[in-house]
């Protein structure tokens, strides 16, 4: 999905910025070009601001999103994913379990879940990071008790993976 996006932005970097940001924070383009969160609508000179480009970018990014038939499709329908349990992970009593693997291996996610079920642990959540958007991609497990060793030395044993890390 990056490289279709980034293809439509790609000879303006400050709007390369601002897509970048609207896709990897799910931010949705609705109504008159209004960027939103879920249903809140968001500043241009915020959202410039916090990405260090002119206000103007921000709008011009949107328009051109509103007015390409392609992009309004990809982000009227774009939403926020959710909380990221995994930065308060420890405040609620949980493990993360960070994999990072070759994102283009099929059935890492299978496997490293089937481990962590067969331990009898409950994942509270799961997010695999987009390679093309994410320099060093990683699967994040937030679980809901610390994994034993000897899973995620199996782990490591997984085709494409080639480092782990909990806490």
């Amino acid at each position: 999905m990056w490289r279709q996006i980034s293809e439509r932005v790609k000879d303006y970097p400050g709007r390369q910025k601002v897509v970048r940001t609207l896709v990897e924070l799910g931010l949705g383009i609705r109504g008159n070009s209004s960027i939103y969160c879920g249903g809140i609508e968001l500043s241009d000179a915020k959202i410039a601001r916090h990405l260090g480009v002119d206000r103007r970018t921000v709008r011009e990014t949107a328009e051109l999103i509103s007015s390409d038939p392609v992009l309004k499709s990809v982000f009227e329908r774009m939403r926020p994913a959710g909380p990221l349990l995994a930065e308060i992970a420890r405040f609620l009593n949980y493990s993360v379990i960070e994999i990072y693997a070759d994102p283009h291996t099929v059935g890492i996610v299978a496997q490293a879940t089937t481990l962590v079920a067969q331990e009898n642990i409950a994942i509270r959540q799961a997010i695999a990071d987009d390679p093309d958007l994410t320099p060093e991609p990683k699967l994040t497990l937030v679980v809901e008790k610390e994994p034993s060793g000897e899973v995620l030395q199996k782990m490591l044993k997984i085709p494409g993976v080639i480092k782990i890390s909990t806490y």
